[in-house]
């Protein structure tokens, strides 16, 4: 078990909460309108793609190999390097289809592993 990973998991479902604080009850117009919002919600994807590179792939293939961790890894970059270009359905999608399972997938990561199995 690697604390450092168990941290970054950490971050990871901090960054799952925090997208749901900032975008449940809002719509697609206003996450692609408002600036602040689109901001804080690129933020919060950069963080998660982050701290996906530094959890164990191991870990990643045994609890969730249904996860698409190396487009989550990609996503950083992106919103890094392609900022610009950047497409709102696209980060709407991951909000409304993709953070269920991968919260799903971050938290039997941490209960299997903070429990040493």
């Amino acid at each position: 078990m690697s604390e450092r990973s168990i941290f970054r998991l950490e971050d990871m479902k901090q960054s799952i909460g925090n997208i749901r604080a900032l975008l449940d009850g809002r719509s697609f117009d206003t996450m692609r309108t408002d600036a602040v919002t689109r901001a804080a919600f690129e933020r919060f994807l950069e963080i998660l793609s982050e701290a996906s590179r530094h959890v164990p792939s191991e870990w990643k293939d045994s609890v969730a190999p249904n996860i698409p961790w190396r487009q989550i890894a990609d996503l950083g970059n992106h919103i890094r390097h392609a900022y610009n270009k950047l497409d709102a359905e696209i980060l709407w999608n991951i909000y409304e289809t993709d953070l269920d399972a991968l919260e799903i997938a971050v938290e039997s990561m941490l209960q299997q592993y903070r429990s040493g199995s």
